[in-house]
């Protein structure tokens, strides 16, 4: 049931701001990873994705994430990543600040995102940072070398890594200037992220969790709305019709 406090706030926005995190993508069937069957069984996803064991092994590294796009570019947006590209257009300001590494907001036509873990969809070289968007396929087997001799490695966050210094604060500066705030398919317990919907809230914004179940933070926020994302986002899309 759609509160008439968040139907108002739909309707008189004007910045609004979503955090989405892993429940949104696994309503798409994007897999966790762990426990994969075949070779990768018998590795857990800390024991790979990590820079050390990057620079021990590259060569099994890069399979294992060559692997990992394989499934993941043949998995399609749901109608919440659909819901949330269509909401980018309805406001003067939108951000949207995603958890998640498929680039599946990107393909359901999202432009205005904030990626805190990074994309799994590029590269960048492990020396120099540049970044390879498109120009290498997941289909190549073997590690490829920058121009400046480096290891080209996935543009992701790994374990023991921090977040990119830059996406971290557009994010809260987002979250601290929206007036209507979305915490969508995430536990709220991962940091720094998980202090994103407090944030807002400390700033005056209505804050609204859409997630299956109630997490750590519900009791906090303005309104829980439970159920999948995919079934939930677009019923608030059809408010600003």
């Amino acid at each position: 049931m759609i509160s008439e406090k968040l139907a108002d706030a739909l309707r008189n926005s004007k910045r609004v701001v979503a955090l989405t995190g892993a429940g949104v993508s696994a309503e798409s069937g994007v897999p966790t990873f762990r426990g994969d069957s075949g070779l990768w069984k018998k590795f857990r996803p800390e024991e790979l994705a990590n820079f050390d064991a990057f620079i021990r092994n590259p060569q099994l590294v890069w399979e294992w994430y060559q692997y990992r796009r394989s499934l993941i570019y043949e998995i399609e947006p749901n109608p919440g990543h659909y819901a949330l590209a269509n909401m980018e257009k309805r406001y003067n300001e939108f951000h949207l600040i995603t958890q998640n590494v498929d680039g599946l907001h990107h393909v359901a036509g999202s432009t205005n995102i904030i990626e805190l873990h990074g994309n799994i969809r590029r590269n960048k070289c492990a020396s120099c940072e540049k970044i390879y968007d498109k120009e290498i396929s997941f289909q190549q087997k073997d590690v490829q070398k920058c121009e400046c001799g480096g290891l080209i490695r996935p543009d992701v966050v790994w374990f023991g890594e921090v977040l990119p210094a830059d996406a971290l604060q557009r994010a809260f500066s987002a979250a601290e200037n929206c007036e209507l705030f979305f915490s969508i398919g995430t536990s709220a317990i991962v940091q720094p992220a998980a202090q994103l919907p407090f944030a807002a809230k400390e700033a005056g914004a209505y804050v609204v969790e859409i997630n299956p179940e109630k997490t750590a933070i519900t009791s906090y926020l303005d309104e829980h709305l439970e159920g999948p994302s995919g079934e939930i986002l677009p019923k608030l899309l059809k408010i600003l019709d």
